[in-house]
This record gives C-alpha cells, sequence and structure tokens, in this order.
C-alpha cells in the first residue's frame, strides 16, 4: 500500500481484474493489521498500574510490532513489483536457442524473487505471533479479543503468504533450491500455526 493511499482505494483495486493487489498484498495486510491490534493492546497496557510489572516488555513489544508493521507494507509494495518484473520476464522473446535460454534464466531469477517476498512475510507473521503470544497473556484483560484477533490476522498472513511461496517454487527449474524454500514454508507454518492456535484457543477459554 502506498504511502497516502485511502484503504478504500486499496480495497478497491484488489477487487479490480487488475493483477495487482493480489493474495500476496492482501496477506501482508493482513500482517500489517496483525501487528497494528497488538499495539493496541500494548497502548491499553502501558501506564496502567495493574500492569507496571510488565511495562517494560510492553514497551518492548511496541516497539517491535510497529517495525514489523512497517515491515509488512513494505513487503505488499515488494509483492507487486516482483509480481511485475515476473510477468513481464513471461513476456519475453522465445523464437530462438538464445532468447529461450535468456528467457529461463529471467524467469528463474524472477520465480525466486517472487518466492522471497512471501516467504519474507512469513517470518514477520511467525515473529509477529510470539509477539502477541506475550502480549495476550500479559496485556490488558480488556482487549483480550483484540489479541486474539491479531493473532487470526497473523495467522492469515502466514497461511496465505505460503501460497504464494509454492506458486512460484513450482515452475522454477532449480528443484534443489525450490525444494529448500517449499521446507523452509513448511516449517514456518507449522510453527505460525501452532503459536496462532494456541493463542485462539486461550482466549476463548478467557472470554467464555
Amino acid at each position: 500500500m502506498t504511502e497516502g493511499q485511502r484503504i478504500a482505494d486499496w480495497v478497491d483495486a484488489l477487487a479490480s481484474k487488475a493483477p495487482t493487489p493480489g493474495g500476496g498484498g492482501a496477506s501482508a495486510l493482513g500482517g500489517a493489521l496483525a501487528a497494528a491490534l497488538g499495539q493496541m493492546v500494548a497502548n491499553l497496557t502501558v501506564g496502567k498500574k495493574r500492569y507496571a510489572d510488565v511495562e517494560e516488555e510492553m514497551q518492548e513489544s511496541l516497539a517491535a510490532l510497529a517495525a514489523l508493521q512497517a515491515d509488512f507494507l513494505k513487503l505488499a509494495d515488494r509483492d507487486a513489483e516482483v509480481f511485475a518484473s515476473l510477468a513481464a520476464a513471461y513476456g519475453l522473446p522465445s523464437g530462438t536457442d538464445e532468447e529461450k535460454a535468456e528467457k529461463t534464466r529471467v524467469l528463474e531469477e524472477n520465480l525466486l524473487a517472487a518466492s522471497l517476498v512471501p516467504l519474507k512475510m512469513m517470518e514477520k507473521a511467525v515473529a509477529a505471533l510470539y509477539i502477541l503470544e506475550g502480549v495476550e497473556a500479559k496485556g490488558s484483560r480488556m482487549a483480550v479479543s483484540d489479541a486474539g484477533v491479531a493473532a487470526q490476522f497473523a495467522r492469515a498472513a502466514l497461511t496465505g503468504a505460503v501460497m504464494n511461496v509454492y506458486i512460484n517454487t513450482k515452475s522454477m527449474k532449480d528443484r534443489e533450491r525450490a525444494e529448500e524454500l517449499n521446507a523452509r514454508s513448511e516449517a514456518l507454518v507449522d510453527e505460525g500455526v501452532r503459536l496462532a492456535d494456541g493463542i485462539y484457543g486461550r482466549v476463548l477459554a478467557k472470554l467464555r
């Protein structure tokens, strides 16, 4: 999402037939929303006598989540950039052996770039979930549901981004590299889903 762009305009662009933003950008936006909601819970905690013993931790969480929010928004823009480059690569000429070889090289390069961006989103989503775990456990009880919602957005960012990894690694010629990326992605999903579902379960138990 570009600086100064209204959320309604971005969502309208997402709804259109334009190639970007798409699922990758939407996943990144979900991660940004997770980080923002986590900050909300922390902001409702800091400065309260009842939570004085976790003041320092909440301040640290605020800073870390603010950085992650900015990272996710940058990744949304970066996702659109790598998609544009990949689309251009598919349009390269392939009439001669030399052109075919060059197209294959450029495609491979761009498929890798298009895989690494959502993989980075996944890493950020897991990082956010570790912070949200502490925010949910120690933050304001009045905002425990918001911590739960934040975890669900981070989970969606994670499981959305992994599909954007796979759709690109599937086309890579370097299968060893592709499988390395896939294995890393699978591990992140396992880790992140465990964290997110744990937070969700604990929040529901508190709310009921």
